[in-house]
């Protein structure tokens, strides 16, 4: 009840055109697992360089709906993020603008519930972006897999040491390393997460 209280209130001034869509009902075993790599890691300040999403299905992980898109290189730019994420601004000349890249990546995430690792950044990132270009707020509240991971392990390990660094719940629920700082792999990642524990066996004690 509250989710569609959101969605109408949200959507109070798109109920027609093209953002209409993102404040339908959603499908109940969809989500889209959402990352971005920025300027910065604070939202007021940074800005997009690249974006990575992925479609969840049920069960299933749709690598061949994905969405993996390079921005414009921005004003904030510097050699200090280009060291986290890697991409330069020669990487990014052939990149998209800002605002298509958005309505591409706005049209991919329809109505659907976002899963992610620091999902609320991500959330945030892209709100600041709708509301500058559009005055726009997504209604998703985020779905963030290190509390899931938390949440499971503490229900049948409540004395348990929880480590929330994504190698260590990758390494735990023995999935594969993907490259780290790429936002397509690292959305892959956050579903792969979201699956397994949605969906895979209980878990085992965590190795210290």
């Amino acid at each position: 009840m509250l989710s569609r209280a959101r969605r109408y209130w949200y959507g109070r001034a798109f109920r027609t055109g093209e953002f209409a869509p993102l404040f339908a009902i959603p499908p109940e075993d969809e989500r889209i697992a959402l990352d971005f790599e920025t300027t910065s890691l604070d939202p007021e300040q940074a800005e997009i360089v690249s974006i990575g999403a992925v479609r969840i299905q049920g069960n299933r992980l749709l690598t061949g709906e994905a969405l993996a898109i390079k921005v414009q290189p921005p004003a904030s730019l510097t050699s200090q993020s280009v060291v986290i994420h890697g991409l330069r601004h020669q990487d990014l000349q052939q990149g998209m603008e800002l605002e298509a890249a958005l309505r591409l990546l706005l049209h991919f995430i329809g109505p659907r519930e976002l899963v992610g690792y620091h999902i609320a950044y991500d959330l945030r990132i892209l709100n600041l972006a709708c509301q500058k270009l559009w005055g726009l707020t997504l209604p998703q509240r985020g779905i963030e897999v290190s509390q899931l991971y938390h949440d499971h392990l503490y229900r049948r390990y409540p004395d348990a040491v929880i480590d929330l660094h994504l190698s260590a719940i990758c390494s735990h629920l023995e999935l594969p390393s993907l490259p780290a700082h790429d936002a397509l792999a690292d959305a892959t990642t956050a579903a792969l997460i979201y699956l397994r524990l949605t969906c895979g066996s209980p878990l085992t004690y965590p190795k210290v």
